[in-house]
């Protein structure tokens, strides 16, 4: 049985995509639901399986047909051409010698510094278009005409100045961006031109969240089978700061201020080829365990090359947390056209003062970058104060264990 293999819809707003990679060599034999190659468009990168225990062919459709019987031409007499005339050979012409004195073509800048120093310009090299002499050839001539304490060092002047050989340490590697590589340099770019983008700081004491996962950990686990994170809390003081500040949770359309009724988060996430941000819908319904689960759900795709197009679509807020790669500090860029990004830090002791007293607590420096088009500073400021709030006292938000 021979199945074509052909590409699947990845979605309407993709016209292009790139196959990456072929898992599979000719002749082999392919089983159901074996991975046969990996197809790499400017969004999500897919893995596409077999449908069926199959030998592929490919689909030529779009090919021009290519005809394996010979070939046989009708050739038709033709009288003989006439020999075409012999060419005469090139007159030669003598060369006559220049003077040297009459080769350079000087600028009248380069002719007065020439006539002042009383300089020999056969011994100055040119570094201008077709070996011309330029101001700046005479005055290093200059330069290194005159004896300097300490002893110059001798300067060769390569014969070739525009061409430089790289030194056998010195190499390149050049490599094309994918498409997904390329789909990000192009979003982050329009994100800094289109908004006007501004950051606010703070940072939050850890110690009351640390605590309590460190108490629950263990019945969490063992009663949903995952492991209690700090993004299921920051998701939730997140939610819970945008229904006081619907601006952060909406977008401008044209004229218009789009507020969403609902609470789609983004959660940005590092693959190989690149940083995705799938998104889990209806965040402000599900519980702490259903937002762990959803992030494992979303890491296992994007490591299978199975996440899909509709998995990144519809976010209207964003978290993402630079902190697992040891940052301390940083100004996260919107996820265009949302109007607010969190940016979560490492966590990190430092001395505090707590009641006159100086102590040592575990902090986390968080950003928010909002635009500032749809969002004031006093809107951004008190998002970002609500969510510490919410984090060092997390008991204000339901924790299921």
């Amino acid at each position: 049985m021979l199945l074509e293999i052909k590409v699947p819809s990845v979605g309407e707003s993709v016209t292009e995509a790139t196959l990456a990679q072929w898992y599979k060599k000719d002749g082999d034999l392919v089983g159901k639901s074996e991975p046969l190659f990996v197809l790499e468009t400017d969004k999500v990168t897919l893995e596409i399986e077999a449908e069926a225990d199959v030998v592929g062919t490919i689909d030529t459709a779009a090919a021009p047909e290519v005809v394996d019987e010979p070939v046989h031409e009708e050739v038709a007499e033709i009288a003989p051409a006439a020999p075409p005339p012999t060419p005469e050979p090139p007159t030669i012409e003598p060369v006559v010698e220049i003077p040297l004195a009459a080769k350079p073509v000087l600028a009248p800048s380069v002719r007065r510094l020439v006539a002042e120093k009383n300089l020999d310009v056969s011994k100055i090299a040119g570094t201008g278009p077709g070996g011309r002499i330029t101001k700046g050839d005479v005055i290093l001539y200059l330069e290194h005409a005159v004896p300097a304490a300490p002893p110059a060092v001798a300067v060769t002047q390569p014969t070739q100045p525009h061409e430089v050989t790289p030194r056998p340490d010195e190499q390149i590697t050049r490599k094309p961006m994918s498409r997904i590589r390329q789909r990000i340099a192009t979003r982050l770019l329009e994100a800094k031109q289109n908004t006007a983008m501004l950051t606010t700081f703070n940072e939050i004491d850890m110690a009351r969240v640390k605590e309590i996962r460190a108490h629950y950990q263990d019945a969490f686990q063992k009663k949903y089978g995952v492991r209690l994170g700090f993004m299921s809390f920051f998701m939730k003081a997140c939610v819970e700061a945008l229904m006081e500040f619907p601006e952060l949770n909406g977008s401008i359309e044209g004229k218009d201020i789009v507020y969403h009724n609902y609470y789609h988060i983004g959660v940005a996430i590092g693959g190989e080829r690149g940083l995705v941000v799938p998104v889990i819908r209806h965040a402000d319904k599900l519980s702490f365990a259903q937002l762990e689960q959803d992030i494992i759900d979303y890491v296992n795709k994007i490591q299978e090359n199975k996440l899909e197009l509709a998995d990144l679509e519809g976010g209207t807020f964003t978290i993402t947390n630079g902190g697992v790669f040891g940052s301390l500090l940083s100004t996260p860029i919107l996820n265009m056209p949302q109007s607010g990004i969190l940016g979560m830090h490492k966590i990190e002791d430092r001395p505090m003062v707590l009641d006159g007293k100086v102590v040592v607590r575990p902090m986390m420096y968080v950003a928010l970058t909002y635009d500032h088009r749809i969002v004031d500073g006093r809107q951004a400021v008190t998002f970002l104060v609500r969510v510490k709030e919410f984090i060092e006292d997390p008991e204000r938000i339901m924790m299921e264990v």
